[in-house]
């Protein structure tokens, strides 16, 4: 059952250094703040997992958190490439990456079959792709019925997901509302959760159908309004456009990243 705790209190308790990491959320609901605490405990030797890492994965690689990157697509949205992660991967600052990248059908296959305790993903894919000679973990089988060759990849099964939502009830039931991405399937494959929301309610207005995560698979469930910035929480907040703009050139110089990484990270979550 879900217990709520501060963020600091979840990290701490949930996150440890070698973990395996999955932070998902589509376009918004981003766990940005919860990768910001992840940074200011200094956790390390993480390997993360995520469809598209964007500029929140741009910020742990670069503060060190991150040993290994599972990915379908990285960079950053609208804009260009992310320095940080690149910097990592070519040049090892400040630490070696090792990277594995999928497509994105292969990733959200992998999440189901994680989710259903599967030890794997099967789906129709890579054909004419050169991800298989560079991903060791991209295999092939022949189908038992039909014989047809088709693609397999071990599930997504993290030691803990971390997402951002609209509200908790005080049960500890979570309502995510907007566009869904792979949320709900990570929180169920991962062994353990962090959800944060904006907000602690006494009823969720849960919509029918509405995409509602029961307490009994989230492990705590931290209140952070804003949690999400700089992308957008529909219904509370929009998009910060212009910080993704402003990213480019902070990420690009490793003294500018880190000035900002100090200032807008590790002294912001000290004064709070």
């Amino acid at each position: 059952m879900a217990e709520f705790l501060s963020l600091k209190e979840a990290v701490s308790k949930y996150i440890h250094d070698g973990d395996t990491v999955a932070m998902e959320g589509f376009t918004h609901l981003i766990p940005v703040a919860a990768g910001h605490e992840v940074i200011r405990q200094e956790k390390r030797d993480l390997t993360l997992i995520r469809m598209t890492p964007d500029l929140v994965y741009d910020q742990m690689i670069g503060a060190g958190c991150a040993k290994k990157l599972i990915f379908s697509w990285g960079g950053n949205p609208g804009v260009g490439s992310l320095h940080r992660l690149r910097d990592a991967v070519e040049k090892s600052w400040p630490n070696k990456l090792e990277i594995l990248e999928h497509s994105h059908a292969a990733m959200a296959n992998a999440y189901e079959a994680g989710a259903a305790g599967l030890p794997l993903a099967v789906l129709r894919g890579y054909v004419g792709s050169d991800l298989p000679k560079v991903n060791p973990q991209i295999r092939f089988i022949e189908c038992p019925f039909t014989g047809e060759r088709l693609a397999a990849i071990p599930s997504i099964r993290p030691d803990v997901a971390v997402i951002h939502a609209q509200r908790a009830d005080r049960q500890g039931n979570v309502l995510i509302e907007g566009i869904i991405g792979i949320q709900k399937e990570a929180v169920l494959a991962a062994k353990r959760s962090i959800v944060t929301v904006e907000e602690i309610v006494d009823d969720l207005g849960a919509s029918v159908n509405a995409c509602v995560l029961p307490s009994w698979v989230v492990s705590a469930i931290a209140e952070v309004p804003g949690g999400a910035r700089p992308s957008y929480t529909l219904g509370y907040y929009d998009r910060d456009n212009a910080f993704y703009k402003d990213w480019d050139a902070i990420a690009r110089d490793r003294d500018t990243f880190l000035a900002w990484l100090k200032h807008n990270v590790i002294e912001k979550g000290a004064a709070s």
